[in-house]
């Protein structure tokens, strides 16, 4: 079988796997009987909007959806850093969310949650009104620990050193800092401690920005400076493109952490090591679950990320709470990617819908992932793998044999990463 072939029936299997014991019932937005029941969804990432369309879908457009998300549209962080490298544009990754109105009858608000009453099962949006809910489902995405970098606090830092790692205007602005570089600059990018958002996404970076500077700046370089031991996911292939696709231009450095940064001199400050001043600084700080799971006390590992029952991610400090996507202390092997969250979003809105039903959520959820990397405008690389539930450690273990990493680069596997989007981002808000 093809991998592709095989890639794209484990997603299907994958939403089924995740039903269980809930019908899978036909209809549309227009045809369902309301029973009364709400959920809201708060966030609209991959994994919030997919868990509110199929909360519907599932339902058979019976329970109540309303989707809690500030953005007028969807933009996806997988394929952004081909905007850095001018390879894609904004509107290329940027998707409405009117599909899920128009196609699912879900009601989407654009607000943002101040308050969370769990006991009272509501949420207090910034406008001022409050929405009650049988089901609460969390989606917020990361936030970052700024804390740990006191030179960030300083007036005007965070508009100079970007993280564009929230893809949006600051994707935008960091392309234009690329842009306005003279050549013969350096750009630096600091990659901090795993856990983080997308293990492969600085390196990807990395590749992207060498590839602008092949065309447009010959003479400048890539440092990576990363506060892990070494590259996190994928790193022979990333090295193997360093080497031979960007020789002389890229350079990694690991066992860098960063201690601070200096936005007025554009220098970085580590720990153990010399400081590093840059043309561009491209700071990604240590990450943590986004700040109403944080600030409603759900972030329970380290006060960090958010504890879940893996069979319907339910919070374990909050009942009738479902946190989803980047926010969760993951299971071993599991990414914090978007086709994890949009996983994650499946079995949780069959569990939902079967909790709020009467009936059993499925004991053996499986879910599946699978992360492209760019290390050109066309050619790339991938992991893929494959998870099930274990009933005596309780979470999520990776499948022996399942999934692997690709042999090596080619364009083969870009037409495979472009095809790959577009199928979740239908998937997620179509």
């Amino acid at each position: 079988m093809l991998r592709r072939q095989f890639v794209k029936t484990l997603g299907a299997g994958s939403a089924l796997g995740a039903l269980g014991g809930v019908s899978l019932l036909s209809g549309c937005a227009a045809t369902g009987k309301g029973n009364g029941l709400k959920v809201v969804v708060v966030g609209g990432g991959f994994g919030g909007a997919t868990a509110a369309k199929y909360v519907r879908m599932w339902s058979d457009y019976g329970i109540e959806v309303t989707l809690i998300e500030p953005n007028a549209s969807f933009i996806s962080c997988p394929i952004s850093n081909l905007v850095l490298g001018g390879v894609k544009t904004m509107a290329d990754i940027t998707t409405p969310y009117d599909g899920l109105v128009k196609n699912h009858g879900v009601k989407l608000v654009h607000d943002t949650v101040n308050t969370i009453d769990a006991d009272k099962r509501v949420v207090k949006l910034a406008s001022g009104s409050e929405l009650a809910y049988d089901r609460l489902i969390l989606s917020p995405g990361i936030d970052f620990m700024w804390e740990a970098l006191p030179g960030m606090a300083k007036a005007g830092a965070k508009d100079k050193v970007l993280h564009s790692w929230k893809a949006g205007a600051q994707t935008v602005a960091l392309r234009k800092q690329l842009q306005d570089m003279p050549d013969g600059g350096v750009f630096a990018l600091s990659i901090p401690l795993a856990p983080y958002r997308c293990p492969p996404g600085p390196y990807e970076r990395a590749c992207q920005v060498a590839n602008y500077f092949t065309q447009a700046k010959p003479k400048s370089k890539v440092l990576i400076l990363d506060a892990n031991e070494d590259v996190t996911s994928k790193g022979p292939l990333f090295k193997k493109a360093w080497a031979e696709r960007y020789k002389g231009m890229v350079e990694y450095r690991g066992k860098h952490a960063l201690a601070d940064v200096d936005a007025a001199t554009n220098t970085l400050k580590f720990e153990f090591h010399d400081d590093v001043k840059a043309s561009v600084l491209n700071v990604l700080p240590p990450m943590r679950a986004g700040a109403i799971a944080v600030q409603t006390g759900l972030a329970t590992a380290n006060k960090r990320w958010c504890e879940v029952d893996f069979l319907t991610f339910e919070s374990k400090a909050a009942k009738n709470i479902h946190v989803l996507g980047d926010s969760i202390q993951v299971a071993p092997g599991m990414p914090k990617s978007g086709h994890m969250a949009n996983q994650h979003g499946k079995t949780c809105a069959a569990a939902v819908v079967a909790l709020l039903t009467g009936q059993t959520p499925n004991q053996t959820p499986i879910y599946n992932n699978t992360c492209y990397s760019f290390v050109s405008a066309e050619d790339v690389v991938h992991v893929a793998s494959v998870h099930t539930y274990d009933p005596v450690k309780k979470t999520m273990v990776t499948v022996a044999g399942s999934g692997g990493v690709s042999k090596a680069a080619n364009e083969l596997e870009g037409r495979f990463a472009l095809s790959w989007a577009k199928g979740i981002w239908a998937d997620t808000l179509v």
